[in-house]
């Protein structure tokens, strides 16, 4: 009988191994996230807005109005966060974060808010799956916009 702690070993080796090449986290095209992954060397985030955001609940303007094109949006890498604006003058305000494999969306274009990894478009009007692998909405965040155009979060 061999014994099985070479097997073991080699086992351990490759599946680290993999682990270390493929950014350290295993996943398949297949499912929905359960929770958004983050990006290496950041804090893991969830699709609320955390307290400890710069922009949480702070009343820091996120961007100015005239930032957000009408029947466009931006996108706020850092803070993972998309406004849009689908009419002039109306805002709106979504996490980043793709539901499918949670990637962040990376621009906005042709009224959909797009995901690069891969391929789920989100419409820039309620945050709605316009074509998947996605089948969740983004999550809609509260904002504000004050007189002088400054858009913060609520």
């Amino acid at each position: 009988m061999s014994d099985p702690t070479p097997t073991a070993r080699r086992t351990v080796l490759a599946a680290g191994a993999a682990v270390a090449l493929g950014g350290g986290t295993l996943t398949a095209c297949g499912g929905e996230a359960k929770s958004p992954k983050s990006e290496p060397g950041s804090p893991s985030t969830s699709e609320t807005a955390a307290p400890s955001s710069p922009a949480a609940g702070t009343g820091k303007a996120l961007l100015k109005s005239s930032a957000v094109p009408v029947g466009g949006g931006t996108v706020l890498k850092d803070e993972k966060l998309v406004v849009t604006q689908p009419t002039a003058g109306s805002f709106r305000c979504f996490t980043a974060v793709c539901t499918h494999q949670g990637c962040l969306v990376n621009k906005v274009e042709a009224g959909t808010i797009d995901c690069p990894c891969h391929g789920s478009k989100f419409q820039i009007t309620d945050g709605a799956v316009a074509h998947g692998p996605a089948t969740r909405p983004l999550a809609e965040k509260q904002i504000t916009v004050a007189p002088d155009g400054n858009i913060s979060l609520a």
